[in-house]
């Protein structure tokens, strides 16, 4: 998986809408908001957002009060899924580390090493959630998930 600035500014515009959702579950949240507050370009933000919505994990709404909000709860989306949403096919399956400029090239006694690293990296995003990166739990320890109140 590589992690592409696409990637970087997804997750970062995916956290700052999970830690407005316990204060504003109804409201939507408008790419400008976003833009101002992870100082990140709106046109930019335009571009990730279509994939994000394609892929399922935000949702939509035009108009006066529209903008976008998690499709899902924070506690269920991974950090791996929105990096896979914005990212082209072919870097998803791509390792993090280029094994031929890390000294893993096939046949180097260090190829394992940074193939089991890219291992552990792939899990670690895997397990993260939106949630827990609001939260600071980073460490893989997580509180179970919380029932959402209905509306």
């Amino acid at each position: 998986m590589q992690l592409s600035t696409r990637g970087r500014y997804a997750v970062m515009a995916l956290v700052d809408l999970a830690a407005r959702e316990p204060h504003t579950p109804a409201r939507l949240v408008s790419l400008s908001e976003i833009a101002a507050s992870q100082g990140i370009s709106p046109a930019y933000l335009e571009q990730l957002f279509a994939r994000l919505r394609r892929a399922g994990l935000v949702v939509s709404a035009r108009g006066p009060n529209g903008g976008y909000g998690l499709a899902r709860r924070a506690d269920e989306v991974s950090v791996a899924s929105v990096i896979r949403a914005v990212d082209d096919a072919g870097a998803v399956g791509e390792c993090c580390l280029d094994a031929g400029d890390a000294g893993g090239a096939a046949g180097c006694p260090t190829a394992a090493l940074w193939q089991a690293l890219c291992l552990h990296i792939h899990h670690f995003l895997d397990t993260i959630t939106l949630a827990d990166v609001v939260a600071g739990r980073l460490d893989g320890t997580r509180a179970p998930p919380q029932p959402r109140e209905a509306a």
